[in-house]
């Protein structure tokens, strides 16, 4: 009997799969919806010197503030992702939208009320994390679901471009409000931008019927028609879900080494240069990449290469040859090399939207959204306990040689799991499945 309903889900499942014209639609809102997601992500960076100064914060206390946010980030990876494979990813981001780009937009007069400014922004950065940590298992359920096997890789490093873009913009529009306007105009900005996406979202790709009756399933737990068990036991038994697994956790963690510290390496090397080339010139060089990776992949399956060989392939770029050139950034002392050097690495970085971001929608489509949950609830975790590894180890060797040695051994760990390990059949099926 297993073997039937598995079949009749997948039929179902192929029948609720976007078209062609729809499919851009999303593809095109989902990438704006990514950046905005790190536009209001980024605000508070962009702010807290200035926020320091009005509110008289120590670099201790900013670092709680900017640090909280992750706190709230790691616990929802996993609720994200089953609620989005329950209800649907789309009303998942919708809701979750609407309340981080209110807060997003509230902060300045949140950081008005009474005097414990540090207290209520950090409460905050806190609730923007959960908030926003379920987007992206959510975004996983989602094109699961509703986009074709053989067009994923591209729309989902389309839509994970959009990261690149949200930092762009925040990095660029923000400081020009901050210098006219000042910082709480940055909050307004990526608040009410966010807010007026939602909006779109609401008005033109969503039914009202849709979104009421996922928020009865919130609110009152209403009985959905969908299949939600998951099946715990039978993916956790898969070496391929633990290279999965292993492989995520590798990459989140390098990016946010980078992401971290890339700022300060180039600053405290090259005290003379522009602070604009080397925080702008990596994420220009990105966004591209990002695309291409998406496109080169789909194109490689479509030309008869095996999925799991295309997947190990962009992981090859994504943690290897990334981290090759994030080892070549602590031996040399040219300005402009080490510019080539963090674009190639972070660049190289964005092929793992169409290796093992992909992957996990092969190996368990029905349930993408809560295993992307759990491997990205390790990589954020890993994340910051090698943030925090990494400038433990530069101020005690005195060098930042040490830092991007840590990027290529996690790499270099996630990757050789996930060569070894790492597979595209579905697992989450009955016993009866299709080698891809």
């Amino acid at each position: 009997m297993q073997q039937p309903m598995d079949e009749g889900r997948r039929d179902a499942a192929q029948d609720a799969q976007w078209s062609r014209p729809e499919c851009q639609a999303w593809t095109g809102t989902l990438l704006l919806g990514t950046g905005l997601l790190y536009c209001a992500r980024a605000s508070m960076p962009v702010c807290t010197a200035s926020m320091s100064q009005d509110f008289g914060w120590n670099r201790k206390e900013a670092g709680v503030v900017l640090s909280s946010f992750f706190w709230g980030y790691c616990l929802t990876q996993v609720v994200g992702g089953h609620l989005g494979d329950r209800i649907g990813g789309e009303k998942v981001i919708l809701l979750s939208a609407s309340a981080w780009g209110l807060i997003t937009a509230a902060t300045p007069l949140l950081a008005r009320l009474g005097s414990a400014h540090l207290v209520v922004m950090t409460s905050a950065r806190v609730l923007t994390g959960l908030l926003q940590g379920v987007y992206f298992p959510a975004l996983t359920s989602l094109l699961s679901q509703k986009v074709r096997a053989s067009e994923r890789a591209f729309v989902y490093s389309t839509v994970g471009a959009g990261t690149q873009f949200g930092t762009l913009l925040t990095g660029a529009a923000g400081s020009l409000l901050l210098d006219w306007y000042g910082w709480p105009s940055v909050f307004y900005f990526s608040g009410g931008l966010t807010l007026l996406w939602a909006c779109y979202v609401y008005r033109y790709l969503l039914s009202e019927k849709d979104l009421i009756l996922a928020l009865g399933v919130l609110v009152q737990g209403l009985p959905v028609s969908r299949h939600t068990k998951v099946p715990w036991r039978q993916l956790f038994q898969k070496a391929s879900v633990w290279a999965a697994i292993a492989s995520q956790l590798s990459s989140a963690c390098s990016f946010f080494i980078l992401l971290s510290w890339l700022p300060t390496f180039f600053k405290e090397t090259f005290p003379s240069s522009k602070g604009w080339v080397f925080n702008v010139v990596p994420w220009l060089v990105a966004i591209p990449a990002s695309v291409l990776s998406g496109f080169l992949s789909d194109w490689l399956i479509n030309q008869g290469y095996r999925t799991i060989t295309v997947r190990k392939f962009m992981q090859v770029m994504g943690l290897g040859l990334s981290s090759i050139f994030a080892l070549c950034l602590g031996h040399t002392s040219s300005f402009c090399k080490s510019v080539v050097f963090a674009s190639a690495s972070i660049g190289l970085q964005t092929f793992n939207h169409s290796g093992i971001s992909v992957n996990i929608q092969d190996l368990a489509p029905s349930c993408a959204g809560f295993l992307f949950g759990v491997a990205n609830t390790a990589g954020a975790l890993a994340g910051v306990v090698g943030v925090c590894l990494g400038g433990y180890l530069t101020e005690t060797a005195g060098s930042w040689t040490p830092v991007f040695n840590l990027v290529a051994v996690v790499s270099s760990l996630g990757l050789g799991a996930f060569l070894v390990f790492g597979e595209a059949q579905r697992v989450d099926l009955s016993p009866a499945r299709q080698d891809l």
